[in-house]
């Protein structure tokens, strides 16, 4: 396997020998601890094999296999959390069906890590596939993006990526909404500013379906 240097991250070519021999995988090099996260991976080629995988993990999670064993190896254990181009999604070595596969060129997967919310989300090609994994945020270690196949030949490019760290006053705002009424009159009472008052209760219209 071969890994490009790609603003940060990497692009991932499996060496198009042979025949493969086992699952190999790459990890982005920066970990994310805190913020909302989202990047898209693209499948410059038709998936095959057994499995090719995006998700998140921790330092701990496996990276590679030999002997043949031809696994999906992003979930395999607690150390990870994987969707496979079969539609299914991988964690603690168990499996759930989450959409169709994926087999067409240039498929852009987005993941979309929301260590606020605790979720993963992943997107095909734009499109929302919902929420993929909750809890992230009790994980307690910096997660990482990844990538793993089984193929002999692979190759898959960073697109797009993006993140988000909330302000001091958000982070603020948002505790204050949980622990008050839902009427404007809790925050009006409040001991605060006005302008923050007018903040606050933007804040929370907007918040509201």
């Amino acid at each position: 396997m071969k890994l490009k240097p790609f603003c940060h991250w990497y692009s991932m070519v499996r060496d198009p020998v042979e025949d493969s021999t086992g699952t190999a995988g790459v990890r982005g090099t920066q970990g994310f601890h805190e913020g909302e996260f989202y990047w898209e991976v693209i499948f410059t080629e038709p998936a095959f094999g057994t499995a090719v995988m995006v998700g998140v993990g921790t330092q701990k999670a496996l990276l590679h296999t030999t002997n043949y064993q031809y696994i999906n190896m992003l979930g395999m254990d607690d150390q990870s959390w994987g969707l496979s181009y079969k539609g299914t999604l991988w964690h603690k070595g168990t499996c759930r069906q989450y959409c169709k596969p994926f087999y067409e060129n240039n498929t852009r997967i987005g993941v979309l890590l929301n260590l606020y919310a605790g979720t993963l989300t992943y997107f095909k090609n734009g499109v929302n596939l919902g929420v993929a994994f909750k809890d992230l945020h009790r994980v307690g270690e910096e997660l990482y993006p990844l990538a793993c196949s089984t193929a002999a030949e692979t190759e898959l490019e960073l697109g797009v990526r993006s993140s988000r760290k909330l302000r001091l006053q958000d982070k603020c705002f948002s505790t204050i909404l949980q622990h008050i009424g839902r009427n404007d009159n809790d925050i009006d009472i409040l001991p605060l500013p006005l302008t923050m008052k007018h903040a606050l209760k933007e804040d929370r219209h907007n918040a509201c379906p």
